[in-house]
């Protein structure tokens, strides 16, 4: 994803991820507050920790920590998830992969902090845009496996496969 971040109107940073970018309170004790837009249409407006932006790629990282979906490589989207959010909507959205994310601090309280793929990568003061739209370098990954994502899947996490019933639940299968 290609990242830029406006004060003022101005562009005063650019960045890009592979997995996500996150727009992050700057001060534990304080509440970030940020309007989130999609293509340039306000959607919500919440009290919170921050806000992740994330490619399918990186929905196994930070994105699923905070509580977004796990999402197939092979399925285009961005995803946008809030963190701790204090509001009745603040749900994760999947969103077409042409769709412009934009995150602004609002409020007259807190400042907030943009990171990269876990890089801090600007300081966003109250008034700060931070725009989020698919980068336009496509990634090449190598995998050295050929393993179905649902296999690297359970192995990753250590999903659990078999039901508590065990050898009973195989046998039902016909695996006994």
């Amino acid at each position: 994803i290609d990242v830029r971040v406006l004060v003022g109107g101005e562009v005063v940073a650019t960045n890009w991820a592979l997995n996500e970018a996150s727009v992050e309170k700057a001060a534990r004790e304080r509440m970030l507050e940020l309007v989130v837009e999609i293509d340039d249409r306000p959607v919500s407006r919440w009290g919170c920790d921050g806000l992740v932006c994330a490619t399918p790629t990186g929905s196994t990282a930070y994105n699923f920590s905070a509580g977004g979906p796990i999402v197939w490589p092979e399925v285009e989207a961005l995803l946008m998830v809030p963190i701790s959010a204090h509001a009745l909507f603040a749900r994760p959205l999947v969103v077409s992969p042409e769709a412009v994310l934009a995150v602004e601090v609002v409020g007259d309280r807190a400042n907030g902090v943009l990171w990269c793929d876990g890089r801090r990568a600007a300081e966003l003061p109250v008034g700060a845009r931070v725009e989020v739209r698919r980068g336009t370098v496509p990634a090449r990954l190598a995998r050295l496996h050929d393993a179905p994502f649902a296999d690297r899947l359970v192995r990753k996490f250590h999903l659990p496969v078999e039901g508590w019933r065990g050898a009973a639940e195989r046998r039902h299968q016909g695996g006994l």
